[in-house]
């Protein structure tokens, strides 16, 4: 209504003028039926014209307000989504004992990925899980295809992890068909790929070989998959690098698997 008040005041001379030409029109044509008929005729198209363009005129002046409208329900609707997802963010924790291959124990916590670099030399991924959460640095970080990184910087409720593509980071790993180990670097140049050195001579390979962490340390556990080996040397030495494709595609990663291993302190107690 406001709307059609404010038409009027904007347009009265015009409407008023209008008024007077269809008086003296309609006087004129009184008595001859003729044009009488005409008029009313023409009078009708004017005049639901007008009603027409006064409709479409309120129309556009609520869509304004319609779309204000939407906007507050869809600020509603995605703050109400918020709260589930905080409800549903529950931390898992699951506890694995290995007896049989690799004789280890450990336990995983879930989490997720909030902000991933992967191209800058010096990489570093932040996750969802923190001192809350039992999360202390050096643990190992990997999904299900495989290793992402070690954590480095934690605070209550979050967590920084050093990604394997970094040029600081150096992992053991290992052949998965052999006991030979080496280990595993970046070279900042492939986000896919990594680099494999310090490979012992009498260590026989072939490329789609697979590499898996090694076990050497404690923050992997022996066995996760790393990737397989895209080039071989032609001729064997110690100085040899091997190029590995990642099972990981590591500009789009999600869900991660936080790692302790029960037996750290104690292997840690005997190496020191």
């Amino acid at each position: 209504m406001q709307q059609l008040i404010y038409f009027f005041r904007k347009y009265k001379h015009f409407l008023y003028f209008l008024f007077l030409e269809i008086i003296a029109v309609a006087l004129i044509i009184n008595n001859h039926s003729f044009h009488k008929s005409k008029f009313i005729s023409s009078a009708n198209t004017i005049s639901g014209g007008l009603l027409h363009k006064i409709s479409n005129i309120n129309e556009y002046m609520n869509l304004k307000n319609e779309n204000n409208l939407l906007l507050e329900e869809n600020t509603l609707l995605k703050n109400k989504l918020e709260n589930l997802y905080s409800l549903v963010d529950t931390v898992k924790i699951n506890t694995i004992v290995d007896s049989l291959e690799f004789n280890q124990k450990y336990y995983y916590i879930n989490g997720k990925i909030t902000s991933n670099d992967y191209h800058t030399p010096y990489n570093f991924i932040t996750i969802n899980r923190g001192k809350s959460n039992n999360i202390t640095t050096e643990m190992a970080v990997i999904n299900s295809k495989g290793i992402i990184g070690i954590t480095e910087n934690v605070n209550s409720k979050y967590a920084r992890v050093q990604s394997i593509l970094n040029k600081n980071s150096k992992i053991n790993v290992r052949f998965k068909n052999s006991h030979h180990f080496g280990t595993l670097i970046w070279d900042a140049k492939d986000y896919n790929t990594v680099q494999l050195i310090d490979i012992p001579r009498q260590a026989v390979y072939k490329i789609g070989d697979t590499i898996i962490t090694g076990g050497k340390s404690t923050i992997f556990p022996e066995g996760i998959p790393v990737g397989t080996i895209k080039n071989v040397p032609e001729k064997i030495s110690a100085l040899n690098t091997l190029n590995i494709k990642l099972f990981n595609d590591m500009s789009n990663l999600g869900s991660i698997y936080i790692i302790t291993n029960f037996h750290k302190t104690e292997i840690k107690k005997v190496e020191n």
